[in-house]
């Protein structure tokens, strides 16, 4: 194995060019598991970790410029307000020492379905940002998952960073694990709730070969929100709409069985989240809602 260690994001895009099964590296938290259980062994790896740029985050007027090996840990400690399902999802990954390496980049690279970070950029609307010797583009997160542990990027492809849209409402994620905390996801939930557009976005992970959306889900409440006038006068989302938010919600998923769990309590799971954190993220609308009308 060789061992490639650029100064630049140039000499990186370059040596990437050149050899194109070489394996990125920078937090390692996934790619070191893999090398030393034996089941990876890439003819290149490249060092990351002096691209300062890769380590950085810019807050705009309207969103955040992530750095692909931003940590979880700064994530949890510096971008609470403006991405809080991420932020929240950061939480549940691993042990202090892992979220002080491990970053979205990584995630995203190893495109595991049971990555803690996808449902968080998928119910917040995530743009990828990636990059080659041929030019930059910027892929949605809906289009970003192919295929089991397969992504959108191209061989001589890497990550730069990932944009993300400042929270206009609650967000919230949940978490499954046969522990809690340095487990992997039995399976996964987040919520945003969107009032400038009045729409609602999910994430759902480790319940389907890739992260999805459940689309159907967020059709139904996006469309019970809006003729029930809930989005205007902040009333309590109905027991019979969430019920069957949550049921469309697992109906979405198309789980295995493992070792972590069965198929079918992975579908039961994801329902209940579903239920919880609308619960959640409603209430916490509602308040901000009550105290727009009193400021008033």
């Amino acid at each position: 194995m060789d061992f490639l260690r650029p100064a630049s994001w140039e000499e990186a895009l370059a040596a990437k060019a050149e050899h194109p099964t070489a394996v990125p590296i920078a937090g390692g938290t996934d790619v070191m598991v893999e090398i030393n259980f034996d089941h990876r062994r890439p003819a290149y790896l490249m060092d990351l970790n002096r691209i300062g740029d890769l380590a950085a985050w810019e807050v705009g007027e309207d969103g955040v410029r992530l750095g692909a090996s931003v940590p979880y840990a700064q994530i949890m400690e510096h971008l609470r307000a403006e991405l809080p399902g991420l932020a929240l999802a950061s939480h549940t990954v691993a042990s202090p020492q892992i979220r002080n390496r491990g970053g979205v980049g990584g995630n995203l690279g190893t495109a595991s379905p049971a990555g803690d970070a996808h449902p968080a950029l998928l119910a917040a609307g995530a743009e990828v940002e990636v990059e080659s010797v041929r030019g930059a583009r910027r892929i949605p997160i809906d289009d970003f998952y192919t295929g089991v542990k397969r992504n959108a990027l191209a061989p001589d492809e890497l990550i730069r960073a990932i944009h993300i849209k400042k929270a206009d409402g609650p967000q919230q994620y949940s978490k499954v694990g046969t522990r809690n905390a340095m487990v992997i996801a039995v399976c996964a939930f987040g919520l945003a709730l969107h009032p400038g557009t009045r729409t609602v976005r999910t994430g759902i992970g480790s319940a389907a070969p890739t992260p999805i959306r459940a689309r159907a889900a967020e059709e139904f409440l996006n469309a019970a929100l809006e003729e029930g006038g809930f989005w205007d006068n902040g009333k309590i989302v109905t027991p019979s709409v969430a019920k069957q938010f949550a049921a469309l919600c697992a109906a979405a998923c198309n789980p295995i069985d493992d070792v972590r769990g069965t198929a079918a309590y992975r579908r039961h799971a994801v329902g209940v989240m579903a239920r919880r954190t609308l619960t959640w993220t409603w209430e916490s609308y509602r308040g901000a809602h009550r105290i727009t009308e009193g400021a008033a």
